[in-house]
């Protein structure tokens, strides 16, 4: 069975980019695991709560065929971090794929893994990809080799079907 770990803000991550692909994704049966900087109930945005099952310093990267950053308005406060970005760069770095919804692919930008990469990000986050190098796209979705992006909420179900595609 393959596996993801999705990687959320404990508070304010964006519910739909959670719930919407983890529900596709483990309809094609691949085994979702939820990380973030605290354990307990994470608080999305419109107040979904969820179950944390890792914290960033537990999780074990290579135990996983996809790494998952998750959006939302928390997403850059609680996972803009040394630490996680090295955990993507690592992983990316070992040919694996990642992927980031919303204003997260910041994060992949902020690590160095966009530089001359098509991606694409929510608005607000454009700026600091093409200052991080990043082909930004403005696209709903965006895959460039193992990269997978997307923009915004209404892009979620497109971003899961393309994790799908990337780990068959």
């Amino acid at each position: 069975m393959k596996k993801a770990a999705f990687f959320i803000a404990f508070k304010g991550f964006r519910d739909e980019e959670y719930s919407e692909p983890k529900k596709i994704l483990e309809e094609n049966n691949i085994k979702v695991t939820t990380v973030s900087t605290s354990k307990g109930k994470a608080e999305g945005k419109f107040k979904m709560m969820v179950d944390v099952d890792l914290t960033i310093d537990e999780i074990k990267p290579n135990d996983y065929d996809i790494l998952v950053l998750i959006g939302g308005p928390g997403a850059l406060e609680y996972l803009d971090n040394p630490q996680v970005r090295k955990i993507f760069l690592d992983f990316y770095n070992n040919q694996k794929p990642v992927a980031a919804i919303c204003i997260s692919p910041v994060i992949l930008a902020h690590a160095g893994i966009l530089k001359n990469k098509k991606a694409t990000v929510w608005p607000d986050g454009k700026d600091e990809l093409i200052k991080s190098g990043a082909l930004y796209t403005g696209n709903p979705v965006e895959v460039d080799s193992k990269i997978i992006t997307a923009n915004g909420p209404q892009a979620a179900k497109d971003f899961a079907n393309k994790i799908v595609e990337i780990l068959k």
